[in-house]
């Protein structure tokens, strides 16, 4: 793929993560009402029987396309960035693959989890939601209740941009946020997951507005622009 076509998709994949993240906030928000913690198990199997389809469907594009998207954003960015400083691109790179993985896998355990709930819920409704909490455990652990790994991508590659003065220092700096928010969820503190949530939506908009409009210049090619001068 050209670098440069690489670069305008890898922006537009980033601001489809970011609408991503705004339609899950909207859902899980307002359209969608959880039953409260202490509510019985038939009040919590009606809720993932009678949601079921819109369930699966926003799992579908909260977790697994956003992985997808998430997977070619890492390659472009790491295009960018590898010529100025390759080992630091490089590891950054490899916490971006490790997370497109944790949050496609979280998305598919999530989704075969409800079909399996749902099916069995009228038959065994106390072991159905004893399975649906382990695939819920199962689920947050790998992509939805943390974000360290996401936030160590995002910390590591503002660092590499920062050294080889790619983006805009704002960008920068606010990736540097996006991934300390990130990293502090690992504390059961709500404060720090809407840090990250709003901050990362910011993020992506911004890092893919720019990656389709700045020109990028492939080394090679500014190698050869420098020995023809």
């Amino acid at each position: 793929m050209e670098s440069k076509k690489l670069q305008n998709i890898g922006g537009l994949c980033a601001i489809f993560e970011s609408l991503i993240y705004i339609t899950a906030f909207v859902v899980y928000g307002a359209i969608l009402v959880y039953p409260e913690a202490n509510s019985g198990v038939t009040e919590e199997l009606n809720f993932l029987s009678d949601n079921y389809i819109t369930l699966s469907i926003i799992n579908l594009i909260s977790y697994v396309l956003f992985g997808v998207l998430l997977a070619v954003l890492v390659l472009a960015i790491h295009q960018r960035l590898k010529h100025n400083s390759p080992n630091l691109s490089k590891l950054a790179f490899v916490f971006g693959i490790i997370w497109v993985g944790l949050v496609i896998a979280s998305g598919m355990i999530a989704n075969v989890g409800l079909g399996t709930v749902v099916d069995m819920g009228s038959k065994e409704p106390e072991n159905a939601m004893l399975i649906w909490s382990s695939v819920s455990i199962i689920s947050e652990g790998l992509g939805g209740g943390n974000e360290i790994v996401g936030g160590i991508w995002v910390l590591l590659l503002s660092v590499t941009a920062i050294k080889g003065q790619h983006f805009s220092r704002l960008l920068n700096f606010l990736g540097i946020i996006v991934g300390i928010a990130a990293i502090l969820t690992i504390y059961p503190l709500e404060i720090f997951t809407e840090i990250f949530g709003i901050s990362q939506i910011i993020w992506f908009l911004w890092i893919g507005v720019l990656m389709m409009r700045t020109p990028f210049i492939p080394i090679e090619k500014y190698e050869i622009r420098q020995e023809t001068v």
